[in-house]
């Protein structure tokens, strides 16, 4: 019952706020005809730099967040982007009717204010008011007025509510803009370019990872949203662009879990004449600049545990990882039969299809992936997951190849990409038998890539890295939903369907 009588009141509210704006436009006063509004500051540098502002007038625009009245004067808060700043509206500086209509605002209104600087007797901040206008009609209640803002679930897919409810969050979003910024103005820097690719391509390669498929009713042709940017960078490296890069979402049609969404940022770079130790060395770099820029410090803290961009990044083999953390050593064990065997005493559980390469990397995956807590490039992997890198000269078994951990979580992948093309048709069709035996991930032949690397392609490194992953560690957000202004949200039913 007491459910019942609460939604009777929301109902009620939102009755008498429609009521108030059919007023408004009966009177001349429709708030939806304002167009424009000349905010001069925002509430933090009014707080941060009171002595420049104090006795000076300013014209400040946001949501009216709380409202105290008393009698002929009231105490308002308005928050803009920057955050909340408290407002003194009285009815002598307004005048009768303007503070009446002040009066009738509702909390959620966006309103523009335009008054001086002072301080309280108690010290805080706050803008006397001369004029206030109100800019546009809120007809929805505050979340939190009832319920909160508490239900992820529903943070997520009211994400507008959130920012302005939630300042957490707010500065999470706020922050990943300038992680984007910081990453963009560090390879210009260092002579990159940012380029373009497709997105909708017929053959979604670069990754091992189920694609979404459509289909382009202009041509009759099927088509697959990009899984990665590799395939279409190498070709601008054959074409003579040394240094190229492409920030873009990437599409997997996977799992979702505090790591993964179906749509995700990815950062990918590709730069002539260097190797998987260039792009270690670029990604020390990478993270100890922006870390620096953003947060100020290259340490930071995530889930407790310290972590310190500033020293040099720790190195290790997948060999040697399994070898230190499994107590198995794959430099002993070189043949399907024997990997195998290991898996089996080790309770790792493997297909028919997987090579010794896969069963090395489910060793790592099991024994060793948790325990990369301060950063350490894993390098060398496998042949037999690495279709797309060069063999390492000392150990044809192995490529040039590193992913960057961090607490436990891939943060980048790096090659010394394969520029043979006669190896790398072999290596496409190794990917099509493995798609033929079920592996659903496994990569189909890119004649267009081939062709290109025909041409020539130059010793090149390459590397991708994860923007949302990189964004939850600057961050100390646990779940990439955080750090997505819309993750991805499994579609409501329609009220009447729902019945």
């Amino acid at each position: 019952m007491g459910n019942e009588n609460q939604q009777q009141d929301v109902h009620e509210l939102l009755k008498i706020r429609r009521e108030k704006l059919a007023e408004l436009k009966a009177c001349g006063q429709d708030p939806y005809q304002i167009t424009t509004f000349d905010q001069t500051a925002h509430a933090s540098e009014i707080r941060e730099r009171f002595e420049e502002f104090e006795g000076k007038t300013v014209r400040i625009a946001g949501r009216l967040m709380s409202k105290r009245i008393m009698g002929k004067a009231s105490f308002c808060n308005v928050k803009d982007l920057s955050g909340g700043i408290q407002c003194y509206v009285s009815r002598d500086d307004l005048g009768e009717e303007a503070y009446q209509g002040f009066k009738k605002m509702d909390i959620g209104d966006n309103v523009g204010l335009e008054g001086f600087v002072f301080k309280t007797k108690t010290g805080e901040t706050t803008v006397h008011a001369r004029s206030i206008t109100l800019l546009t009609k809120a007809l929805q209640i505050l979340p939190e007025k009832y319920h909160g803002m508490t239900d992820t679930d529903l943070r997520y897919r009211q994400r507008y509510v959130d920012l302005f409810m939630n300042d957490e969050a707010r500065d999470v979003l706020v922050k990943r803009s300038k992680i984007l910024s910081e990453i963009r103005a560090f390879l210009s820097s260092r002579g990159f370019m940012e380029v373009e690719t497709p997105i909708l391509v017929s053959n979604a390669g670069g990754a091992a990872a189920r694609p979404f498929l459509t289909h382009f009713n202009a041509l009759d042709q099927d088509m697959k949203l990009r899984i990665s940017l590799e395939l279409y960078l190498k070709r601008l490296i054959v074409g003579g662009l040394e240094k190229v890069y492409e920030i873009g979402r990437v599409f997997r049609n996977e799992g979702v879990d505090t790591r993964h969404n179906p749509e995700f940022t990815l950062l990918e770079l590709y730069q002539a004449y260097t190797d998987y130790n260039g792009m270690m060395r670029l990604t020390e770099d990478l993270f100890r600049t922006v870390s620096e820029k953003v947060l100020g410090t290259t340490k930071i803290k995530y889930n407790g545990v310290e972590i310190d961009f500033g020293k040099p990044f720790e190195k290790i083999t997948m060999i040697e990882a399994v070898r230190k953390y499994a107590g198995v050593d794959f430099d002993e064990i070189r043949d399907l039969e024997g990997a195998r065997e290991a898996a089996k005493a080790h309770h790792i559980e493997y297909e028919e299809r997987h090579k010794w390469g896969d069963i090395v990397n489910l060793f790592f995956e099991a024994y060793c992936e948790e325990k990369m807590v301060q950063p350490t490039f894993v390098c060398d992997h496998p042949l037999d997951i690495s279709p797309l890198t060069k063999k390492k000269p000392s150990d044809p078994r192995l490529v040039e190849r590193f992913e960057l951990f961090i607490n436990g979580a891939e943060m980048c992948n790096a090659y010394s990409e394969l520029n043979d093309p006669d190896d790398q048709r072999e290596r496409f069709k190794a990917q099509e038998a493995a798609l033929a035996a079920g592996d659903q991930e496994a990569n189909t032949t890119d004649e267009e890539i081939h062709r290109a690397l025909e041409y020539g392609m130059p010793p090149t490194g390459g590397i991708g890295y994860g923007i949302d992953r990189f964004v939850m560690l600057l961050t100390g957000a646990t779940a990439i939903r955080d750090v997505l202004l819309f993750p991805t949200m499994k579609s409501l039913k329609a009220p009447q369907e729902q019945n």
